[in-house]
């Protein structure tokens, strides 16, 4: 019994690592290894128009700290911050009335959430420009009632706007997906004592869905953070986030290893706010089991 025991196992981490084989090779060879390049890159120098030589150095994360940079950063997040905090005042809502809804209402509502992502970014967004600029629908339904024109495409507003519709989704799903597990009788409890719907909503649902709601956010806010088409296609000069800078130290001025640092400084941003995720996730597991 103990060998054919020992032989079932056997059998089963050899199955196991045949099926993770492929998929890590892959990870490994088209993810580590290219992250690993750029982070190498970080701690280097441009040498004449191409070569980059690592030398150990920490002076591209120094510049890092340049007050242009970190206006830009801080910037960025401040974009990041209040696309999520739309896209949660809007699709917490929009989530909750699709849990409750009947079962063709909410195929219909799902396919609304979900049909951006089956239409190119760039084409999502040349359609904005479309329908926010001077001579676009907006200000024609303006003009209609004697109204603007008003000046919305390549401003701070349009890059917001640009953000919420891209991200929405982000929120939208993790949400329901949380929402429609949530055991309904604690609600129908919860009214039945007689806490009306408000006082039953902060302090029942949420309670309950807080750690889907902390994972929406963080689904939201690190693509917001490092959005680079979005505002700059639909921003002005001012509007500039991260990505762009990044984008513009690998194209244009050819200085890879601070771009690299760039990149690096975005990362390790996204994975702090991770960090903090997990911990709070366990704080609130052990404030449960107490």
């Amino acid at each position: 019994m103990t060998g054919r025991a020992s032989g079932i196992t056997g059998g089963s981490r050899a199955a196991f690592w045949a099926v993770l084989a492929a998929p890590a090779l892959w990870m490994v060879l088209f993810f580590v290894v290219p992250l690993a390049v750029i982070w190498g890159y970080s701690f280097g120098h441009t040498q004449g128009l191409t070569q980059v030589v690592v030398t150990g150095t920490l002076a591209n994360y120094a510049r890092v700290f340049d007050p242009v940079y970190l206006m830009i950063f801080g910037k960025s997040l401040v974009y990041a911050a209040l696309t999520t905090a739309i896209c949660l005042i809007i699709g917490f809502p929009y989530a909750l009335v699709i849990t409750f809804a009947g079962p063709r209402a909410k195929i219909a509502l799902l396919l609304a959430i979900m049909l951006p992502f089956w239409t190119n970014l760039l084409v999502r967004t040349y359609a904005l420009m479309a329908v926010m600029r001077t001579e676009g629908w907006i200000n024609d339904g303006f003009a209609m009632v004697g109204l603007g024109p008003f000046e919305m495409l390549h401003t701070n507003f349009a890059v917001i706007v640009g953000l919420v519709y891209v991200h929405l989704p982000f929120i939208v799903l993790p949400l329901f997906s949380t929402l429609d597990r949530l055991d309904r009788s604690l609600i129908e409890a919860s009214l039945d004592l007689g806490a009306g719907h408000l006082r039953t909503m902060f302090q029942v649902v949420i309670p309950v869905v807080w750690p889907g709601i902390v994972s929406a956010v963080l689904l939201c806010f690190i693509p917001a953070l490092g959005s680079y088409l979005t505002p700059d296609l639909l921003g002005g000069p001012d509007s500039q986030m991260i990505a762009s800078v990044i984008e513009r130290q690998f194209k244009r001025a050819n200085d890879w290893p601070f771009g690299a640092a760039l990149s690096f400084m975005l990362m390790y941003l996204t994975l702090a706010a991770m960090a903090w995720r997990a911990l709070a996730e366990r704080r609130s597991t052990a404030r449960a089991a107490a």
